[in-house]
C-alpha cells in the first residue's frame, strides 16, 4: 500500500441520510492512524458521530474543511502507508 496516496471517501450515514456537516478533524495531516481510529466528527440531523479509519497509514491530505457539508461517497481525505 505504500507509494501513492489512497483516496478515502465519506461513508454512508444510514437511515436514508445522504449528507452530514463536518464538525472537526480528529486526525491531522501527518498523523498516523490505525484501522478504527477516529478521523473526523460529523453531525447529521439525527446525531453527531465519528468517521473512523478503514485502514492504517498516515493522513496526507484533508479534502474538506470544518463547516463543509459532506455527501456520501465524496472524497474526504488521503492516506498512505508508512
Amino acid at each position: 500500500m505504500s507509494g501513492s496516496p489512497l483516496d478515502m471517501h465519506v461513508p454512508g450515514f444510514g437511515h436514508g441520510l445522504g449528507e452530514a456537516l463536518l464538525i472537526e478533524w480528529v486526525a491531522g495531516v501527518g498523523d498516523r492512524v490505525e484501522r478504527g481510529d477516529a478521523i473526523a466528527v460529523v453531525e447529521t440531523d439525527k446525531a453527531s458521530t465519528e468517521i473512523v479509519a478503514e485502514r492504517e497509514g498516515r493522513v496526507t491530505a484533508h479534502c474538506a474543511t470544518s463547516g463543509d457539508i459532506l455527501k456520501s461517497g465524496e472524497l474526504l481525505y488521503q492516506l498512505t502507508a508508512d
